[in-house]
């Protein structure tokens, strides 16, 4: 949906609905997603915030099926602005965990799944369209280090694609980099220090230059232009982030934030044995689900999943806690604790007075492993309710 003021495109990720198959991406278009439109832009084009596995991406190398997907689009009013690159394989139903990262951008398959997920975009995008493409923050962590040069370069070649393909087809596609906890690019800092020395360096720059025949100074343009992040803000609450200073963060250096993702994480504001008693229902086989924790003096502490953490020697009793863990974004307290709404609520403040990016995206994807008490109505119903909670916070 288009947002009033110039504040952008509001959307949802299809993420929460499985999307493993053509089959199950064209039940979730033509199914939650176009009642989710019904109930808020009913008259309007409605955003579509994609997300296609590599499985569905074989299936639409078919024209006939390509050719359903664009009329699916046309005909349901929907507008495919945006796309979640960033789980490659399953991700519903299985463990997904930490393999949610591969293939990471050390591979070869991963440039390959970017530049077919952006041929796809321009294929269904008008002439002129800017488009986001969600993608992992490098690799998790334990996978990156030493490897930086590799990923860099394996980046700045699916840059050049996006480069190409605007030549050729007019469509402006931008690769959006999701720094996320206990990845290779987690915090905001790291994530600055990586763009300056390797993906907006003076070797990127003549890197790209050679793979697009444009001077080193063209080049040096064209990388933010189609390379930046994606805000996740319940990463960026869990790394206790601070909204403002952050935004201005990367304002000063121009990394432009090509998508803006509107989530939100658990808060314990002081870890007691209640709370962790609390958490364990949280503690679910399928996602990741780090948990910071933070001390009186402001250290952090970092679990690579909630399990690790509440095991007797992990997160301590007296620091508060933050945890990977997506809940509805229009929930300020649970039962038992708190969320980081107010973070998310800082920066929409932020968006409405100088905006962020030009794509916002709820992305609320654990429907299926929140506890049966979060779960009020269908998903549908609960979507409408996220985006008409973030609107309502937009405009007011």
């Amino acid at each position: 949906m288009k947002l009033p003021a110039d504040l952008g495109s509001l959307t949802y990720c299809l993420n929460i609905h499985p999307t493993q198959s053509w089959a199950e991406a064209r039940a979730a278009l033509t199914g939650p997603v176009a009642a989710v439109k019904a109930n808020l832009s009913p008259d309007a084009l409605f955003g579509a915030g994609l997300r296609f596995s590599a499985e569905t991406m074989e299936e639409l190398s078919d024209l006939g099926k390509r050719s359903e997907l664009a009329a699916i689009l046309r005909e349901g009013g929907l507008d495919p602005l945006t796309m979640n690159g960033f789980p490659y394989g399953p991700f519903h139903g299985e463990r997904v965990k930490e393999q949610v990262y591969l293939p990471d951008w050390r591979a070869a398959e991963r440039v390959a799944y970017t530049t077919a997920l952006a041929d796809l975009l321009a294929e269904v995008n008008s002439e002129g369209a800017f488009i986001s493409l969600s993608t992992v923050p490098c690799s998790f962590r334990p996978n990156g280090g030493g490897a930086e040069a590799e990923m860099a370069a394996n980046m700045i070649a699916a840059v050049a694609h996006m480069v190409e393909l605007e030549r050729q087809t007019g469509r402006h596609v931008a690769i959006a980099v999701e720094p996320e906890p206990c990845c290779f690019l987690e915090t905001i800092e790291e994530t600055v220090a990586y763009f300056r020395d390797y993906l907006f360096s003076a070797e990127a720059a003549s890197q790209l230059a050679k793979f697009s025949n444009v001077t080193p100074g063209a080049a040096a343009k064209l990388l933010p232009r189609h390379l930046g992040l994606c805000y996740d803000v319940c990463h960026a609450a869990v790394e206790y982030e601070d909204p403002a200073a952050s935004i201005a963060m990367l304002r000063d250096v121009d990394i432009p934030v090509h998508k803006l993702q509107l989530s939100s994480a658990l808060r314990v504001a002081s870890g007691t044995d209640a709370a962790r008693n609390a958490l364990a229902r949280f503690n679910e086989p399928t996602y990741l689900h780090q948990l910071i924790a933070r001390d009186d003096n402001g250290a952090l502490t970092r679990y690579s999943d909630l399990g690790e953490a509440l095991a007797p020697g992990g997160a301590q009793n007296g620091d508060e806690w933050r945890v990977h863990f997506h809940v509805p974004v229009f929930l300020e307290t649970l039962p038992e604790f708190d969320t980081t709404q107010s973070f998310l609520r800082e920066i929409l403040a932020i968006h409405r007075k100088a905006p962020i990016s030009p794509h916002l995206e709820v992305e609320t994807y654990t429907w299926d492993v929140l506890p049966d008490d979060l779960v009020a109505g269908s998903v549908e119903d609960a979507v409408t309710r996220e985006l008409e909670w973030v609107m309502v916070e937009l405009t007011s």
